[in-house]
């Protein structure tokens, strides 16, 4: 039987009255609750208290700033999915929502919630860790914003602390820049068995700014560094793409399970880099 501990329920009226319920101990925010409810039913999260934070419309938006892409917390994954303005811009996060879970899922989970929950096999992370995305994260005493590749700590564990609250994710938002996403999965809506996010900020054929973004394959804060430095300043190819790829599959750490052996995930890691900066390139160049 999957039985949750008890559990006091407290709604948030703000975002301040949010913070103040959150400075308790042994506090979790709900928002979609896909996630949390599952494992607490499990009893491997045991919250003395839940936050429901769905009445705070002020952290449910998607707008440009300026030269930032602005996605509130609460925006659900159906928002993102659904948004010409981000798609515009960053078309690797309709990618990626498009095979995050299933309808249900995308109408009621959240983005925030997604970034929050750290797991391993997320998409969305890999896809803002490759557009060098910001969080913002709302405090007691005003705001800090924290690289999202420095969001997470480790497997369901990231930096937001006691009475914090993560509000928006803030992308930069430059010219000649492409993006895609590619996963592959035992099923549609499961987790990936490997994905890859690409960015690329393209200058005079050259590549000015490369993002690479892995889920599902151990990479340290879901990122491909070393293929990163490879592909910066030098012209986008075929070629290049797959040495690219190859120094991705190679530095990552899959680990063996029931989705498939370490060298079939590796195999994947390169194979998906070079589709998703092949796509990428292809979309930069429509941007110029």
């Amino acid at each position: 039987m999957q039985v949750p501990s008890h559990v006091e329920y407290e709604r948030a009226t703000s975002v301040e009255h949010a913070l103040s319920l959150l400075s308790r101990p042994e506090t979790r925010v709900v928002a979609g609750g896909h996630s949390l409810i599952p494992m607490m039913k499990l009893r491997l999260a045991q919250p003395e208290l839940l936050v429901d934070i769905n009445g705070l419309a002020e952290l449910a938006f998607i707008t440009v700033d300026g030269d930032q892409l602005r996605i509130g917390a609460l925006a659900r994954h159906a928002d993102l999915l659904d948004s010409d303005l981000a798609a515009r811009h960053f078309p690797i996060f309709r990618d990626a929502e498009r095979v995050v879970a299933d309808p249900i899922v995308r109408l009621w989970g959240t983005v925030g919630g997604s970034l929050c929950q750290a797991d391993p096999s997320e998409d969305l992370s890999a896809a803002f860790a490759a557009a060098r995305a910001t969080a913002l994260i709302r405090t007691p005493g005003g705001q800090r914003t924290v690289p999202v590749r420095e969001f997470h700590r480790g497997p369901y564990e990231t930096v937001v602390g006691r009475g914090e609250l993560l509000a928006e994710v803030r992308v930069p938002v430059k010219p000649g820049t492409g993006s895609a996403y590619e996963k592959v999965s035992r099923r549609v809506g499961d987790w990936p068995i490997a994905a890859v996010g690409a960015v690329l900020t393209l200058d005079d054929k050259e590549i000015k700014e490369a993002g690479l973004g892995l889920t599902a394959v151990g990479a340290e804060h879901f990122v491909a560094a070393q293929a990163e430095d490879y592909l910066r300043g030098r012209a986008p190819g075929e070629d290049t793409f797959k040495a690219a790829a190859s120094i991705a599959a190679e530095h990552c750490h899959p680990a063996a399970d029931q989705r498939g052996p370490e060298d079939y995930k590796r195999h994947l890691v390169a194979e998906l880099t070079t589709r998703a900066l092949r796509r990428a390139a292809e979309r930069a160049d429509n941007t110029r």
